[in-house]
């Protein structure tokens, strides 16, 4: 269950995250960071400003065995200093995005990236992305969550956004 995909201008989005290089087997490494993240910020009294992200950076579809480059993070207001260790502040990156809006499981997301991906294609849209040898380097490739599991357990009432950036058509 979901909206239909559609194209929407994004602005920057500074964030606080973590990056790791990770199997969809040893996910939960890169994803049970987010507490972390999430606990650093209540420290400082800094709120964030929706839920946590996914931004894939390097992922092979075609290969679900492969590494993948991986960013969690928690948008929030500002870019925000952090203490000299893994944790960083970074900003995602202002444009045009296919996105769609999903309501359910989050095992769900990959066909509904695998829809995302050919409706973008039918309609002639170019990714920010490019084809190597290790597999796809997107621009910005975004997974973001927008129920809190605090007070919603159940995974089929998730609501869940991707959002694959656009080329610059210049």
């Amino acid at each position: 269950m979901g909206t239909q995909p559609r194209v929407v201008e994004r602005a920057e989005q500074p964030f606080v995250g973590v990056r790791g290089r990770v199997t969809w087997a040893t996910f939960g490494l890169i994803a049970d960071r987010l507490p972390e993240i999430v606990g650093l910020l209540a420290e400082r009294g800094i709120e964030p400003v929706d839920g946590p992200f996914f931004q894939y950076e390097l992922i092979d579809p075609s290969d679900m065995e492969r590494e993948l480059s991986v960013v969690a993070g928690v948008p929030v207001h500002e870019r925000v200093r952090l203490p000299s260790d893994d944790l960083f502040a970074g900003t995602l990156p202002a444009g045009r995005y296919a996105t769609v809006h999903h309501v359910g499981h989050p095992d769900a997301l990959l066909g509904v990236a695998t829809s995302l991906l050919k409706w973008g294609q039918a309609k002639g849209l170019k990714w920010d992305m490019v084809r190597t040898d290790e597999g796809e380097v997107w621009g910005c490739r975004l997974e973001s969550y927008h129920t809190d599991p605090r007070f919603e357990p159940d995974l089929e009432k998730w609501e869940t956004e991707l959002s694959f950036r656009l080329a610059d058509e210049r």
